[in-house]
């Protein structure tokens, strides 16, 4: 990622934030058990080297990873699985940014951030997104 990427962000205050991204550039959080792959335990890491790619998952992925978004692929595993799971990234061709390994087992994730936050859950197709309207939990405050 370069520096180009980011712009800079000012708290309420007037005090520098966190940089944020360019207008336009999205950062995907991909998962990839169940969601680039068929669902690898991490008790089980030996499948990885028969599991396969979903296709149109790698094809949409670099799609996005080539018109200038972040790529971040994180992952239940645990670190002493991080070179098995790399590898199998490289080896199929998928671009990316980073892997995050150690996210939290079991899924209802709540993701709490002082950043926008958009989830997709992935159901069994890779395609272009579309704007859907939903339902939303938010805090009391900020109804």
């Amino acid at each position: 990622m370069s520096k180009e990427q980011y712009k800079d962000a000012l708290n309420e205050d007037g005090s520098k934030a966190s940089p944020v991204l360019q207008e336009g550039v999205k950062n995907y959080l991909i998962d990839i058990d169940g969601t680039i792959t068929e669902d690898v335990p991490n008790e089980e890491p030996e499948r990885m080297a028969t599991c396969k790619p979903f296709p149109d998952a790698l094809q949409t992925l670099n799609s996005w990873y080539e018109k200038g978004h972040i790529i971040c692929f994180f992952t239940s595993r645990t670190e002493e699985h991080r070179e098995v799971t790399e590898n199998w990234l490289n080896e199929h061709g998928f671009k990316f940014h980073s892997l995050l390994m150690g996210k939290p087992r079991g899924g209802n994730y709540h993701w709490i951030d002082n950043h926008m936050v958009r989830a997709t859950r992935y159901t069994g197709e890779f395609t272009q997104l579309v704007e859907k309207e939903v339902t939303i939990e938010v805090f009391k405050n900020h109804q």
